[in-house]
């Protein structure tokens, strides 16, 4: 579970102090699926960074299963992102010169696992995603749809408790907007993950139970009845 209290993250710009988040609460319950949406600017991705430990805020306490992330060492914080928390992001950062299942394994090379198994979990990973046949094939083989649904597979395949998603479909037109999403409710529902995602599609808010909404870093949750 995530608990986040009176959460600030401030920035400098010359001589102005922007907030780009102001004071946020908020929880997070186990397997819970949550969009957050906002302005340009708003302090959406910001938030997502805390909920990842890629950033620190300024003050207050960001707790992932009672440990404050703002308070460990690099080290330690790198650590619980590998074991615990999986990216997905708007750009599919794959590496072209590796093919689907490379790109997949390098996710359980920081874990320690052994090559015949990194093989074996990174194929079950895309055969998961529905790219069973796509193994050998380079980013610039496969569509963005494609593409994506590797990124996702590279995401899961270290079996974290925590997907976070940063407009995942951003890059997709429509048709693959709903594949994707498919794909990403699936493996929340199947792996009983905590789902948070980042987007401005109205379409993708409406079909979460809960929608966090940040303006001007100020955060209000609302829940969704008909999702």
């Amino acid at each position: 579970m995530y608990e986040l209290r009176n959460v600030t993250k401030r920035y400098t710009r010359g001589k102005d102090t922007v907030d780009a988040l102001d004071g946020v609460d908020l929880s997070i319950a186990d397997g819970d699926r949550l969009v957050i949406q906002g302005p340009t600017g708003g302090g959406k991705s910001t938030l997502l960074q805390m909920l990842g430990g890629l950033d620190r805020p300024t003050s207050g306490e960001v707790s992932l299963d009672g440990t404050d992330l703002a308070k460990l060492s690099e080290a330690r914080l790198t650590k619980v992102r590998s074991e615990n928390i999986g990216f997905v992001f708007q750009s599919f950062n794959l590496i072209p010169t590796l093919t689907a299942q490379e790109n997949v394994e390098t996710a359980l090379v920081p874990l320690g696992v052994k090559v015949r198994d990194r093989r074996e979990r990174a194929a079950e990973a895309l055969r998961s995603v529905g790219l069973g046949e796509r193994l050998g094939h380079l980013p610039s083989e496969m569509s963005g749809g494609q593409q994506q649904r590797v990124a996702i597979a590279r995401a899961l395949v270290k079996q974290p408790k925590v997907l976070l998603a940063d407009e995942p479909t951003g890059n997709l037109d429509e048709s693959m907007r709903d594949e994707i999403m498919d794909v990403l409710e699936r493996m929340w529902k199947e792996l009983g993950l905590t789902f948070i995602m980042v987007t401005h599609d109205s379409a993708i808010a409406r079909k979460a139970p809960r929608v966090a909404t940040i303006r001007k870093g100020k955060l209000t949750v609302k829940e969704n009845a008909g999702a």
